[in-house]
């Protein structure tokens, strides 16, 4: 049966239209998107490695060699198979630093522009008898169905449909991989098209041409034993260079590089594709030998006949035929159209803009979009050029192991990549050259040019001369790579962006970056630097999306955040423009700056990675990653506030105990210099650092909370060979230990006031009892007026004395420890507060004051009436004096904390802080000289400390900046004696 060429183009335009549908629906969020990010879809995708050839060519391959078609399957197989210790690396660094091509990662590896473009010269050669390959099988197989046309011209057709699909599915957008969802998508729907077409035809071969595995097994044992005689055997030295070569192709192709690594899967997408990516390819191969079995038993297999020719003898349903094209299409449409993505890339980073570096472009996104579209277009026209003018005189196992080969001779370098730090540029690029001019002579230049193999043996080997070209070839290709690449590393010297480089790289990826400084101050900086390179618009939209990575402010201005944005941008642009550009545009335009001291590692950063990482350490290294989280944890943890810093002052601990005490979580200033610190840190530090002291004891620190007393000790790490230096700093806070001093100092002064006031009131109380009698009998004597009326001013001023001796008396036995009121009795709070406002409206002086009983009724206390109305008029009076005329007074109560606050507020000039501490202390006043005796408060604290209540002064008010407000707190009724806090803590 055949397919009209009308029936071919309905069904080509179908399987496009039906690409060009996926696309729309993934772009427009159609499809969720845990669908298109499912780890089954990206193994689906991996499925572009079988190509048209491994589709097609299957089977022919089983008739002439047998079961080693396999090897084809079982050598990318084997690569996933071992993704955790082979392919999570690379995913690791692409991932990390936007590296979406082989080109990319080894010109980043060995830092070197001109690395990365001989790898993508050399991948070039190396694919472009695997794009011919792809349109020499789809036009050949085109032209068998349809029987019409000439195949090139077929051939040609399916390269437009290859560069429509390439221009929509990877040529949308400027950054590479922004397209890369709908891509996958799309091979993935390929990729159950191939499966579903070898199953199709496994199952009709086995169930149609065969009546099942019985009637399968009769005929193997039977007519078709002879048949499988024919078939020849790889000798083992071929199959296993053919497993290398399949191996190698799993991660260095260039389609299966962007693919595995270019969109960024997870790990864990990754890991579970090394086993959905053999199970696929199991499947697809699994039915070549049932379809030859069936062919050969109707009669119509040859050792040439491939699958397409085959579907037409095992079916002639229209549907199936139909299947099988779509399928073969499928196959070649994906590798042609991932392979000329990923070269467009690399030949734009790597070729032209090495060549033209993007100058200061008006639209520099617009710029690369046209670069890489006319390259996708010059790639595709380019694979049928070499079609037309060599694939056409070659078969289609021919190309392939011409292209395999060629990318195989990446494989020494990639190796180092991941496991030789001590491989530098010299040896990679010498290797490459060895390697790639020996295959170049021996099969590349003989496929062009119709020449014999160049196959130079060298001494020892001469079993090879009599071996295929392509095995020979290999072996002694990469044989010499691999020992020139050693030797020249071994001989040369590697730089030390290299070694920075092989570190970021290695298998355990210990990577020690360094603590400079930039020239860059802030991330506003970052824009007005780059866009001297790339613009104005494009230097903002590329550091606002760095900045939106890595979740900072604009105004971020801590060195060690500074330097992950500057790294962040640097992966970004790679993923632009190549790593190579890319760099060279930050170290030109952000670059570091040397400081007075010698460079440090950058301790926080390695810390963060090892955090990252510690899930895939294994023995010792965990062990030792366990030490170190543990001691981590204590000083984190420590109930001692603590900090470090580094030689060159940059914070690098800031642990979660001084993370409370100040307010300041240590995300936000790890990486900080000292001096930048919020206030009051970076004074207060500062003048530990500066002190000639190891420790400042009990700094006064005006924090959120209240200003709190500080002790700060200071420890210099002894630096040793290739240590790190440092200073460590320890802040207590001692401010209860302060106030418990305070209190105790307080007492001690009052009792021996006390002690002395007694002394005092016993020692002027006989004296001036003496005056008062001899005064007494002096009026009785005498009716001199002028004697009488000296006698009454004695007489006046000694009560006076007595009153103030009482007074002392009185404040002597309140001060003692455990003295109790008397007369205790339940008080109404507003009774008192009118019997002390009506006792200091009786005075002459302050008339022109308004007072103001606030205190509600019904509001009771535990108390003598009598003393806390002499209490009330001690701060009336005080309030009276201190306020202007006019003012108010206001007297306020309410219940509090289990109690009954009783304040007296005044808005007056406030209390000189200078005396507020002693404001309860005798003979302290705020008065004038001779308008106060300084009893007043003394005699307030003595009596409302023996109802067992609390005095707190609040001055100024903090709505008014001046006034004063002098709180009591009482214990209610049913709680006399019970010890509470501050009666205005909530104030």
């Amino acid at each position: 049966m055949s397919i009209s060429l009308t029936g071919l183009l309905a069904l080509t335009a179908g399987y496009l239209g039906l690409m060009l549908l996926i696309a729309g629906v993934v772009e427009r969020g159609w499809l969720p998107a845990r669908v298109v990010h499912h780890p089954l879809v990206y193994g689906l995708s991996l499925g572009v490695y079988v190509n048209a050839w491994g589709l097609f060519g299957s089977v022919a391959l089983a008739a002439e060699i047998g079961y080693g078609y396999l090897a084809y399957f079982l050598g990318v197989a084997g690569a996933f198979l071992l993704a955790p210790v082979l392919l999570v690396p690379i995913l690791r660094l692409t991932r990390t630093y936007q590296l979406a091509s082989l080109a990319d990662l080894f010109a980043f590896r060995f830092r070197s522009r001109w690395v990365g473009t001989l790898v993508t010269v050399i991948t070039l050669l190396a694919v472009l008898p695997l794009l011919a390959q792809q349109v020499q099988v789809v036009g050949a197989i085109a032209y068998r169905l349809s029987g019409v046309a000439e195949p090139a011209w077929l051939a040609l057709a399916f390269c437009v449909l290859a560069a429509v699909m390439a221009l929509r599915l990877g040529a949308r957008h400027a950054h590479l991989n922004a397209d890369h969802d709908s891509l996958a998508v799309a091979v993935a729907t390929g990729s159950l098209l191939k499966l579903g077409a070898m199953l199709t035809l496994g199952g009709i071969a086995l169930y149609g041409v065969f009546t099942g595995p019985a009637d399968l097994q009769q005929w193997l044992d039977g007519p078709g034993q002879p048949l499988q005689a024919l078939a020849a055997r790889l000798p083992p030295g071929q199959w296993r260079t053919l497993l290398l070569l399949f191996f190698a192709a799993a991660f260095l192709a260039p389609h299966m590089f962007h693919m595995a690594f270019a969109r960024g899967p997870s790990r864990q997408a990754l890991l579970q594709a090394g086993w959905q990516l053999p199970l696929l390819l199991l499947l697809i191969a699994l039915p070549a030998p049932l379809i030859l079995w069936a062919g050969q038993a109707l009669g119509t297999a040859s050792p040439k006949t491939g699958l397409a020719y085959l579907a037409f003898t095992l079916s002639d349903t229209p549907g199936v035929i139909a299947l099988v094209f779509v399928a073969g299409l499928a196959a070649a449409a994906g590798t042609l159209v991932v392979t000329t993505l990923a070269l467009a890339g690399m030949a734009l980073n790597h070729l032209v803009l090495v060549a033209h570096p993007p100058a200061r472009q008006g639209n520099l996104y617009g710029w690369l979009l046209g670069l890489r579209r006319l390259l996708i277009i010059a790639v595709i026209l380019g694979g049928w050029v070499f079609y037309r003018l060599v694939g056409v005189h070659h078969d289609p196992t021919t190309l392939g192991l011409v292209a395999f080969i060629g990318i195989a001779q990446c494989l020494p370098g990639m190796l180092a990549v991941l496991y030789w730090p001590g491989a530098n540029r010299k040896g990679m690029v010498s290797g490459l050259l060895v390697g790639s001019l020996l295959w170049l002579g021996g099969l590349w230049l003989p496929l062009i040019a119709d020449l014999p193999p160049l196959v130079v043996v060298p001494p020892g080997l001469e079993l090879l001369e009599n071996e295929p070209a392509w095995y020979a070839v290999t072996l002694i290709s990469l044989a010499a790579n691999a020992l020139t690449f050693i030797g020249v590393s071994l001989m040369t010297r590697t730089s030390d962006g290299e070694r920075a480089a092989a570190e970021a790289c290695s298998i355990d990826a210990v990577i020690r970056p360094k603590r400079l400084p930039l020239s860059a101050r802030t991330a506003a900086d970052f824009k007005q630097h780059l866009s001297a390179a790339l613009g104005t618009d494009v230097a903002a939209r590329e550091v606002d999306h760095a900045l939106d990575d890595l979740g900072m402010s604009p105004q971020e201005s801590r060195p060690y955040a500074l330097r992950r944005l500057r790294g962040r941008v640097q992966a970004n642009l790679s993923g632009l423009m190549g790593p190579s550009v890319a760099r060279d545009i930050v170290d030109r335009f952000l670059p570091f700056q040397n400081g007075p001291q010698p460079a440090t590692d950058d301790v926080h950063y390695v810390e963060s990675l090892l955090e990252a990482y510690r899930s895939r350490l294994t023995g010792l290294a965990r062990e030792l990653d366990g030490l170190r989280r543990y001691h981590r944890r204590t000083l984190t943890q420590l109930p001692v506030g603590l900090c470090a810093f580094g030689d060159d002052g940059e914070l690098l601990m800031w642990n979660e105990a001084l993370a409370r005490l100040s307010g300041i979580e240590g995300d936000s200033v790890i990486g900080a210099r000292r001096e930048s610190l919020p206030a009051p840190w970076a004074e207060l530090l500062g003048r530990t650092f500066d002190h000639h002291d190891r420790f400042l004891y009990k700094q006064a620190v005006p924090l959120a909370a209240g200003t709190r007393y500080l002790t700060l000790h200071k420890a210099d790490l002894d630096v040793a060979d290739g240590e790190r230096g440092g200073t460590v700093v320890l802040i207590e806070d001692h401010s209860d230990m302060k106030w418990l001093e305070d209190e105790l100092v307080h007492a001690e002064r009052l009792a021996s006031i006390g002690r002395l006031a007694a002394g005092v009131a016993h020692e002027i109380g006989n004296p001036v009892t003496g005056i008062s009698s001899l005064v007494q009998n002096l009026r009785y004597d005498t009716d001199d007026p002028l004697v009488l009326e000296t006698a009454d001013q004695i007489q006046q001023l000694t009560e006076r004395i007595s009153r103030i001796v009482g007074s002392l008396v009185s404040f002597a036995h309140g001060g003692r420890h455990g003295g109790q009121a008397t007369g205790m009795a339940p008080c109404d709070v507003r009774e008192l507060a009118d019997e002390a406002l009506h006792l200091i409206q009786l005075a002459r002086s302050g008339e022109d004051i308004v007072y103001c009983n606030d205190c509600p009724a019904g509001l009771t206390v535990q108390g003598d009436a009598q003393r806390l109305v002499q209490v009330l008029v001690n701060l009336l009076g005080n309030a009276r004096d201190a306020s202007p005329p006019g003012a108010t007074v206001v007297v306020e109560a309410g219940a509090r904390d289990g109690g009954v606050y009783l304040a007296v507020v005044d808005t007056g000039g406030g209390i000189d802080p200078a005396i507020r501490d002693h404001l309860f202390e005798p003979f302290t006043t705020t008065k004038p000289p001779g308008e106060g005796t300084g009893l007043g408060l003394s005699l307030v604290y003595s009596i409302i400390r023996d109802h067992r209540g609390q005095v707190h002064v609040e001055s100024p008010l903090p709505d008014l900046d001046h006034g004063t407000r002098i709180a009591l707190w009482l214990p209610e009724p049913h709680q006399d004696g019970r010890d509470t806090d501050d009666p205005d803590s909530d104030r």
